[in-house]
C-alpha cells in the first residue's frame, strides 16, 4: 500500500511554554484519535512530529497510525527555523520512497510547520534549498500562531499560509479539528484520483489565509515579541522559565501621544533538561534591563515565594526564607536583599 507521509514540523521555542504547547500536545492527540476510525486514513497515512528550537529532533519517526501514540513535548532556546527545516529534509530524503520503473513511490508528503514567534537564525540557505529540492515534490502548509509570527520567511517557504487566531481553547479544538479533516479529505483523494492533497474549508473566525507578498530577510534576530528569563530552582535544581508577554503602555506626560514598551508576566513554567538539549548554546546572550519586566513569579518547581533572584554569577534561580541561599547555577552562597532600581539580567531568545 502506498502511504501518504504526514510531517508535522512544529516549534517549541520559550514563547510557546505554557498555554500554547499543551493546545499543541492534545490538539494532536485528538488528531491521532480521529485519524485512527478513518478507514481511507488507517491504510495511508503515515506520520512524524519534528520539533526545533535552538536545535531540532525527531520526537516521532515515521510510522503508521495504528501505531502512533502522541508525545509529551518539550520546550528549547530560540527558533532556529534553518535548523527545522535542514532536520525535515534529512527525514524527507531518509525516509520517503520514491517512485521507479519497478515500484510506485509514496504519495507527495504533507508538512504542516506550526511556530508563533521570528527566526533567530539566518534561513536563507535552508529555504533556497527547499525550494530547489523539495517545493515541487512535498506539500507545505505554515500556520502562524498569533499575529506576532513573523510570516514573510513563511511566505517565501510555501504559498499555504494561515493565520490561526489562538484567542481560547475552543479554538484550538477548532483548529485542530481542520487539520484533522485536512488529513483524512488528503487520504480519502489519494484513494480516489492519486491527487493526495486537499485541504478542509477554512473558518474566517479561526483561520485565514495569508497572501504571499515579497520576502525580507534578517541576519540574526532575538524574538521581541516574548522576553523569556531562564532560572533553575535552588532546592531541586530544575530548570524552569519565566515568561513576559510584550505589552504597550500609554506614556502617561501630558501632551504626548506615545506609548511606552513593557512586559508583562504571563507565569512562570516548570521544563524538563531536554530543555538544554534543544537549545543553541553558541548563540549570542542578549540583555534586558528588570525595570522594563511587569510582575515576578514564584518558584513552579517548589513554591518558593521568589523565583526572580539573580547571582553574581549573573544566572537567576529561586529563593525563599533561608538566610543563606546557594545558587544552583554556579554554587555561590550569599544572602539577598532588593536593590533600588533595575539592573540588566541575560534573557533567551525566545
Amino acid at each position: 500500500m502506498r502511504r501518504l507521509p504526514i510531517y508535522f514540523l512544529i516549534d517549541v521555542s520559550e514563547s510557546m511554554v505554557g498555554e500554547p504547547i499543551r493546545q499543541v500536545e492534545e490538539g494532536l492527540a485528538t488528531i491521532i484519535q480521529a485519524l485512527k476510525t478513518d478507514p481511507y486514513a488507517i491504510e495511508t497515512v503515515w506520520v512524524s512530529i519534528i520539533v526545533f528550537a535552538g536545535q531540532a529532533k525527531t520526537l516521532v519517526p515515521l510510522q503508521e497510525i495504528i501505531n502512533f501514540y502522541p508525545p509529551r513535548f518539550p520546550i528549547g532556546g530560540g527558533t532556529a527555523l534553518s535548523k527545522g527545516l535542514g532536520h525535515l529534509m534529512y527525514e524527507l530524503r531518509r525516509n520517503i520512497v520514491k517512485t521507479t520503473y519497478e515500484q510506485k513511490g509514496d504519495w507527495k508528503p504533507i508538512v504542516f510547520l506550526f511556530t508563533d514567534g521570528v527566526p533567530t537564525d539566518d534561513t536563507r540557505q535552508a529555504i533556497t534549498e527547499w525550494k530547489q529540492n523539495w517545493q515541487r515534490t512535498a506539500n507545505m502548509v505554515a500556520v502562524s500562531f498569533g499575529s506576532e509570527t513573523d510570516t514573510r520567511v513563511l511566505r517565501e517557504l510555501t504559498d499555504y499560509v494561515l493565520l490561526f487566531h489562538n484567542t481560547d481553547a475552543a479554538a484550538y479544538k477548532q483548529f485542530f479539528k481542520w487539520v484533522t479533516d485536512s488529513i483524512k479529505t488528503s487520504s480519502e483523494r489519494v484513494d480516489q484520483n492519486g491527487s493526495g492533497f486537499e485541504l478542509a474549508k477554512l473558518d474566517d473566525s479561526t483561520l485565514s489565509k495569508i497572501d504571499p507578498v515579497e520576502p525580507a530577510y534578517g541576519n540574526h534576530y532575538t524574538d521581541n515579541n516574548y522576553v523569556v528569563l531562564a532560572a533553575k530552582c535552588q532546592n531541586s535544581k530544575r530548570p524552569y522559565l519565566m515568561k513576559y508577554r510584550k505589552s504597550l503602555n500609554p506614556s502617561g506626560f501630558d501632551g504626548m501621544e506615545f506609548d511606552t514598551l513593557a512586559y508583562r508576566l504571563v507565569g512562570a513554567f516548570e521544563v524538563d533538561q531536554v530543555y538544554y538539549e534543544l537549545s543553541d548554546e553558541s548563540a549570542g546572550s542578549a540583555r534586558i534591563n528588570s525595570d522594563e519586566l511587569i510582575g515576578s513569579p514564584t518558584c513552579p518547581c517548589c513554591g518558593n515565594q521568589i523565583g526572580f533572584a539573580m547571582c553574581s554569577c549573573g544566572k537567576i534561580h529561586c529563593i525563599g526564607a533561608e538566610q543563606v541561599s546557594t545558587c544552583p547555577w554556579c554554587g555561590t552562597q550569599g544572602t539577598y536583599g532588593i536593590g533600588e532600581g533595575g539592573f540588566d539580567v541575560n534573557r533567551t531568545q525566545g
